[in-house]
């Protein structure tokens, strides 16, 4: 299958812009189902075979530097959020397959010399660093 001209590949990412911009509301993070005994010797959830109360339910989200934010959904709250994160995971991969397609037109777009025939980024395509102020060797130290 041959390589997608460069129109195509403009076309292709003009569409991935306008589904990026359809994606709406999104969240990171995940929900967890949660059951717990409470401790009292007396209750349904002592025995063994009981789940424990619940179900509560937890956002939780990694909030960098091995941090994680999290909080208790309430029941009504639960589809809502996991509708989010799920919107999450397809804004993550749009934005993937965007940057794909950006490399790709960066490679198939040709690189566009002055009017003078030079390279546009003045450089004559050479590596260099800074001259020195004098011009000459810097002094040891």
């Amino acid at each position: 299958m041959p390589e997608p001209s460069l129109p195509e590949l403009e076309e292709e990412r003009d569409r991935l812009y306008a589904q990026l911009s359809r994606i709406g509301d999104f969240r990171r993070g995940s929900v967890s189902e949660n059951y717990r005994r409470c401790g009292k010797p007396n209750c349904a959830c002592a025995d063994p075979r009981h789940p424990g109360h619940g179900p509560r339910f937890l956002w939780t989200r990694s909030a960098g530097r091995r941090r994680t934010v999290g909080r208790q959904l309430a029941a009504a709250e639960v589809e809502k959020v996991r509708a989010e994160i799920a919107r999450h995971v397809e804004f993550t991969a749009a934005v993937e397959r965007i940057a794909e397609v950006n490399e790709a037109i960066c490679e198939a777009r040709p690189a566009v010399p002055d009017a003078a025939g030079q390279d546009p980024s003045g450089t004559g395509g050479e590596k260099g660093g800074s001259a020195t102020r004098s011009g000459g060797r810097k002094p040891p130290r």
